[in-house]
């Protein structure tokens, strides 16, 4: 099974940039790496108060892995950057969140695909923008342009195309 999966990642702790560098690095060894947004700076959506800005990128990738082995290989490279899960939505070292694996629609405990929340966040739509403005929810059909259209951009800033 080969599918193209489409990866957000965030860090507000710590060193972001460099910690977001060395996850792209590993992500590269999981598979081809198609595409690589660019980089954003966002305001915290939820979680405790007083958190660091995010920054936040996305990266499209071919695949042999099946989703439920790419996610644990995402689980072990937060890890291994330092993550520590203990609240939801708290500041992390580093979040790497599987939002699409072709055109898989799954609904378990451990994984839901596409991921529930993306197509209402302008943090992950507008790095999945840079990747493919045309891509669409395997269930709405609505495309990635069009949903960052609707929700905006606000607390969302563009900070390099290249990082």
């Amino acid at each position: 099974m080969s599918a193209r999966a489409f990866i957000a990642l965030g860090a507000n702790l710590g060193e972001p940039l460099v910690t977001l560098r060395c996850a792209r690095e590993e992500l590269s060894t999981l598979g081809i790496l198609k595409g690589i947004s660019g980089l954003y700076r966002t305001a915290p959506v939820g979680g405790p108060p007083g958190q660091p800005d995010y920054f936040n990128a996305a990266v499209s990738i071919w695949t042999a892995l099946g989703p439920a082995d790419l996610l644990a290989a995402l689980h072990r490279i937060e890890a291994r950057a330092g993550r520590v899960r203990r609240e939801r939505w708290e500041a992390r070292v580093l979040d790497l969140d599987l939002i699409l694996y072709g055109d898989c629609v799954q609904d378990a405990p451990d994984l839901t695909l596409p991921h529930p929340r993306a197509w209402e966040r302008a943090f992950v739509l507008a790095p999945l923008a840079d990747l493919d403005p045309e891509l669409s929810h395997p269930l709405t059909g609505e495309r990635v342009r069009a949903a960052l259209e609707r929700v905006g951009l606000s607390g969302v800033t563009r900070v390099a195309s290249v990082w």
